[in-house]
This record gives C-alpha cells, sequence and structure tokens, in this order.
C-alpha cells in the first residue's frame, strides 16, 4: 500500500492580510527615516562644494594679491567679472562652452529649480560707517586683510528660490547680476519678492535655514531666518 499523500499547506488570506499589514507599517516608518537621510546627505553634498568654493576663493586671493571678488559686477582684475567665473580655474570641474549647468561645484542638490547652475550668493555688500544699516552694493574686489573678523563674516550662502530669483546658466546671462547680497530686502527674514530688491538668502534650504561659508573659510549651518544679521555681511565690525 501506498501512503496517503499530503497536500501542502500554503498561506491562508488572513496571514497574508497580516504579512501585508506588517511590511505597511515597517514602510510607514523607515520611509521618513529614509527621506530625513536623504536630505542630510544633499546638505552634506552642498556644505562640501562650500567648502570647495572657498579653497578655490582663497588660492584666487593669493594669485591677486589677496584680493577677492564682491558684488556684480565685480570689476576684478580678470573678465569675465562674475565670481563664479572668476574661480573657475582654481576648481576641478569646467564650465562646456560657457554652460555652467556642467559645474556640479555651484549646484547644490536641495534647489528646487534644477535649471538653476548657480545655487549661492556672494557678499558684495558695502557700508559707510558701522552705524549704516542699509549699505550699498559694492563693484569692486575686496582685500582679505581688511576684513576685521573673518571668522565672523559671511561670503557666500545658498541662494534663494522662487519665481523672482532667475535662473543662471551661462556666465553671460542677465541673472548674473543678482548673484549677490547688497541689501536689507535680500535678508532671509525679508518679504520682499522683487527681482532686483528681493530675497536672496535661503530661508529654508536646509531644515530651517541654509548653509554658509564665512571668510575664514570655515562652512556651517545656520538657521538663516532667526539668526542671520546685516552685522554678518560687514567687512569692518
Amino acid at each position: 500500500m501506498h501512503p496517503q499523500r499530503q497536500n501542502p499547506r500554503g498561506f491562508t488570506l488572513i496571514e497574508l492580510l497580516v504579512v501585508i499589514a506588517i511590511i505597511a507599517i515597517l514602510m510607514g516608518i523607515l520611509m521618513p527615516v529614509l527621506g530625513k537621510a536623504r536630505k542630510q546627505a544633499r546638505a552634506v553634498i552642498c556644505r562640501s562644494n562650500l567648502k570647495q568654493i572657498g579653497i578655490g576663493a582663497y588660492l584666487y586671493a593669493q594669485n591677486w594679491d589677496f584680493y577677492v571678488p564682491r558684488g556684480e559686477p565685480s570689476g576684478g582684475p580678470v573678465d569675465p567679472p562674475s565670481w563664479y567665473v572668476l574661480f573657475m580655474p582654481y576648481l576641478a570641474e569646467r564650465a562646456i562652452d560657457n554652460d555652467y549647468r556642467s559645474v556640479k561645484m555651484f549646484r547644490c542638490p536641495s534647489y528646487p529649480d534644477k535649471t538653476q547652475a548657480v545655487c549661492y550668493v556672494i557678499n558684495g555688500w558695502d557700508f559707510k560707517n558701522k552705524g549704516d544699516e542699509t549699505g550699498a552694493m559694492l563693484l569692486r574686489p575686496t582685500r582679505l586683510t581688511t576684513c576685521e573678523r573673518p571668522s565672523e563674516t559671511l561670503y557666500l550662502v545658498d541662494n534663494e528660490n522662487g519665481p523672482w530669483r532667475r535662473p543662471v546658466t551661462r556666465g553671460t546671462d542677465a541673472a548674473v547680476l543678482e548673484t549677490d547680497i547688497w541689501n536689507p530686502g535680500h535678508m532671509p527674514q525679508s518679504e520682499t519678492q522683487d527681482v532686483t530688491y528681493g530675497r536672496r538668502v535661503a530661508r529654508a534650504r536646509h531644515k530651517s535655514g541654509c548653509n554658509t561659508l564665512w571668510l575664514d573659510w570655515h562652512v556651517d549651518w545656520m538657521n538663516s531666518q532667526r539668526d542671520m544679521t546685516v552685522k554678518m555681511w560687514r567687512w569692518q565690525k
């Protein structure tokens, strides 16, 4: 006699539903964690970009008697004048046919508009005296040695995004004139959305703030809307 053959037991509908529910719960737990990890990775890349730009800026300064570009146009010793064009020979990347979308170093991976090739803005702010809270645009390079407190002076920060922030793709675009900071309306606390006088410093590029490069070449994150002040942009404190 042959032994009776038993049919293999499969999963019941309830068991399948339980497994699916467990997977759904795990996905619900993991997805926010993964999303946070991706945001942190993009912020790290952004800070690395600023650090590399800072190295390029310092190398530029060594070649030009310790002068660095400021506002747009800078009127600097070489042409064209845009700060990111001036730093190009001192960086590891190159623009292709004057198209800066190929230069990853100038692009923050968290910038929403992917057509924007220059995701940072430079300190082009000049002040008549220590009581001047408005200041004006500076159109010439400035010597690093004239900065009183480099570790407390901002040089480059995350660029704000919005319909009034026109993208830069080439070194000759009209929007290159908007890649500097020189007015209170450019600050992260500003509600102005004018092309010339509207907000240029990112309020919340990374968490509730932005990444910053200072004139002693250290890079840091700050809560820009809460903590950034006009004093941080002054060459003379």
